[in-house]
């Protein structure tokens, strides 16, 4: 895979399933509305992959090794991976209790990054399990974090 797809499908897959799996986990605490969690998605799919894009770019240019077309390959590759993974999340809330589509959401988000890990680890001859723990633990405490937050949240407004 060429290098400039590879940084904006690795940084769009990654940030994509962590923004959305806490700004679901968080509206969810704080509020238990399907439509407030499904307005959290699109809006994470459409101006944050926009902002990652533009992040990525302009990353890629500070660097000063890239050509334009390179660049921009990123960039877009940065866009559309962050707004396909983002707007995955939709369908289990669209499909299932709002309670139970947040978990549904978990397992699916954890099992990306899961499947991402063993990839990256695979391409560095390094242990799967380790690179996968490393990052789902990341990912953990960003659900545990947001739900904290989504619950305090709650309480001062109820």
């Amino acid at each position: 895979m060429k290098h400039s797809l590879k940084v904006g499908m690795s940084f769009g897959l990654t940030s994509g399933v962590i923004t959305t799996l806490g700004m679901i986990v968080g509206l969810h605490s704080s509020t238990h509305s399907r439509l407030v969690v499904i307005s959290g998605i699109l809006l994470i799919a459409i101006t944050d992959a926009l902002s990652d894009a533009m992040g990525t770019h302009i990353s890629e240019e500070s660097e000063n090794t890239h050509s334009s077309k390179e660049i921009w390959e990123a960039t877009f590759a940065t866009f559309l991976s962050k707004f396909i993974f983002a707007l995955t999340f939709i369908v289990p809330v669209l499909l299932f209790r709002l309670s139970v589509a947040i978990v549904v959401c978990i397992v699916w988000g954890l099992s990306l990054l899961t499947l991402f890990s063993l990839y990256i680890a695979k391409q560095q001859g390094q242990k799967g399990y380790i690179v996968a723990l490393e990052h789902l633990a990341i990912v953990i405490v960003v659900i545990i974090i947001t739900h904290l937050i989504g619950d305090k949240f709650a309480s001062f407004m109820g």
